[in-house]
């Protein structure tokens, strides 16, 4: 999917910048449905609970600190330093965080989290898909991403040819490593569920599917791969 030039210039920042708000707060849904349910949920999120639990740092830190991390790692793919990029994807992070605070307290009010397994498990999964479809709107946006996401999009389009299947599971590699070694090391292991092992298969699956059948008239900007529509 290639960007749409038939917008006029203004027109098309507007409606880039109104889907990014919209994909926040789909976004914040998401991640506050699975919060609530305690099911598990994202496996980077799983990661940085684990090293929280192994270190002095507090939870916050811990992933402010993964955050730079990625931020690094992504440097390194790009093969560039874009200072643009860098403090976009850091500033992302914190309407990202308050936007999820919230909606678990308003969330946590209805008491949903009382309902029986079943339920819950479909709440959860419903969460995953909202975090999908949120990842699908603003990768295509691609005005400023989460860290994590941003890691995604590069080894999508630089690497394995738009697949997301396949770049949802590469990118799922270090935070696996890092839960394994925690593990290794403490010998337990935390925020992990039903909801993170969905997450590991199906996330990249979910976010292509969206990419197709959800705001098709929203494309990938910025993208130059060749084969950005393989997926």
């Amino acid at each position: 999917m290639l960007q749409d030039h038939h917008l006029p210039l203004s027109q098309d920042w507007l409606k880039r910048w109104a889907y990014l708000g919209l994909s926040l707060l789909i976004n914040a849904t998401g991640h506050a449905l699975t919060v609530v349910m305690n099911l598990g949920s994202a496996v980077w999120t799983a990661s940085a609970v684990n090293l929280y639990h192994l270190w002095p740092l507090d939870l916050r830190t811990t992933l402010f600190s993964c955050g730079v991390v990625v931020v690094i790692m992504n440097t390194v793919l790009i093969r560039q330093v874009n200072w643009s990029r860098i403090i976009g994807n850091l500033l992302l992070t914190l309407p990202f965080s308050y936007l999820i605070q919230c909606f678990t307290a308003l969330i946590q009010i209805t008491g949903i989290e009382m309902l029986s397994l079943g339920w819950r498990i479909l709440i959860d999964i419903l969460g995953i898909l909202c975090v999908a479809l949120a990842t699908s709107i603003y990768q295509r946006a691609n005005l400023i991403l989460h860290p994590n996401d941003d890691l995604m999009q590069i080894i999508r389009f630089r690497y394995v040819h738009g697949n997301a299947t396949i770049a949802q599971m590469v990118h799922y590699i270090p935070p696996v490593i890092i839960m394994v070694g925690t593990y290794l090391v403490s010998g337990q292991l935390w925020a992990v569920n039903i909801g993170t092992l969905i997450c590991l298969f199906f996330q990249g699956t979910f976010i292509g599917f969206f990419d197709r059948y959800a705001f098709r008239n929203l494309k990938h900007y910025g993208i130059r791969s060749k084969s950005i529509t393989e997926h």
